[in-house]
């Protein structure tokens, strides 16, 4: 199983490291292996347009998230190797759309590196696509609190002062995966 990034949108991106954000805040939430998740990194009028066609508004967002299940039940991690038959195969979760251009927006505006908002960003994507929700103050009160605490066992607490690279250029060894022939982004053409 895997998590594939894609970048969509004109600026290089270090896909490998949205990549082990995910994977690593997948075994936080307690699955071994991770299960599939597409990301596609966009731009605002790419982003724009899906959530006009899916969430009916007319503006560029920073994420959305696409579960591949329509039950709105989170598939629940594999926890003991006896417990309820062990799948073969993992679920495959959705797929994750983040827009580079709105998350360069919001890290100069709340002052901290691009690569940190993009895993915020990450993150909060996926726990939608695990059943967590922020459509009530409650809610969003768990999501955000799970957010933060993801956030900082994967990063640490704050930026440091001498920052590892605030850019998502790509290093040199980092080289995207490609799709074998499937659409960037599976769940946007149901």
């Amino acid at each position: 199983m895997d998590v594939i990034v894609t970048n969509l949108q004109g600026a290089p991106v270090d896909v490998g490291f949205v990549r082990d954000v995910l994977q690593r805040a997948l075994r936080l939430q307690g699955y071994r292996e991770p299960p599939d998740v597409g990301v596609a990194l966009v731009d605002d009028s790419y982003i724009r347009a899906l959530n006009r066609e899916y969430r009916g508004g007319d503006y560029a967002t920073d994420v959305l998230a696409f579960p591949i299940d329509s039950t709105n039940e989170p598939p629940a991690p594999p926890r003991a190797a006896g417990a309820a038959q062990m799948r073969a195969v993992e679920p495959m979760l959705g797929d994750i759309v983040i827009s580079v251009q709105r998350a360069r927006e919001q890290a100069r505006q709340f002052k901290h590196p691009l690569r940190r908002e993009v895993a915020l960003l990450a993150i909060h994507g996926l726990l939608h696509l695990l059943g967590y929700d922020d459509e009530t103050e409650s809610a969003a009160s768990v999501m955000w609190a799970r957010q933060k605490e993801l956030l900082k066992t994967i990063l640490g607490e704050t930026a440091p002062a001498s920052a590892p690279r605030e850019d998502l250029r790509p290093r040199a060894a980092v080289r995207p995966r490609p799709r074998s022939g499937q659409d960037a982004v599976r769940g946007l053409r149901r």
